[in-house]
């Protein structure tokens, strides 16, 4: 069964975007951005709820020539990467992507259970439906110093506690990673 890992930059009080959805607040370092190309590089499926894919398919396949290495790298990963894009809404998706419009957690539990490797759920919402019914088996949270007060937040209100473990801290000059697996 493939391992399904929600990570995303977070504010030191919880939000993973500030009130206006603005993430300009989570640029990361090299080192960071260097992290998340090689984590990348280990995903086999990306799962995007409309927002993300939005939001990243108006930059990443646009990088351009002159951009650093690191950055014109992951536009390289991200527009390869095989991605599930769950939207009512978008009626087309490109850069390798499926669009699906029904039913998530179905779509979700299906590609799980069809094969062995990694995939991660960009956007909070999109995770917001999977975390409920135990669809996520990691977290990795980039706590960007910064209180924002208000926005998305990285949980959604939740019926009953997750218990997590603690696997791995790595500290970042603009963020610390706190990796964390579904007891």
């Amino acid at each position: 069964m493939r391992k399904l890992i929600y990570g995303i930059g977070v504010s030191m009080d919880g939000y993973i975007n500030d009130r206006d959805g603005s993430i300009d607040w989570t640029d990361p370092d090299d080192e960071l951005h260097q992290f998340h190309n090689d984590r990348y590089r280990q995903i086999e499926i990306s799962l995007h709820g409309r927002r993300l894919y939005e939001l990243m398919a108006e930059h990443w396949p646009h990088v351009s020539e002159d951009a650093p290495p690191i950055q014109r790298e992951f536009s390289e990963l991200w527009t390869a990467k095989p991605k599930f894009v769950f939207s009512r809404t978008l009626t087309e998706v490109k850069w390798n992507s499926t669009l699906v419009s029904e039913n998530a957690v179905e779509e979700v539990r299906r590609l799980k259970a069809a094969g062995d490797g990694v995939m991660e759920v960009g956007g909070a919402s999109l995770a917001a439906s999977l975390i409920p019914h135990g669809l996520i088996d990691e977290y990795q949270m980039f706590i960007v110093p910064v209180a924002l007060g208000g926005g998305t937040p990285f949980f959604p209100l939740l019926d009953k506690r997750i218990r997590l473990r603690l696997a791995e801290t790595r500290q970042f000059d603009t963020a610390l990673m706190l990796r964390y697996l579904v007891d």
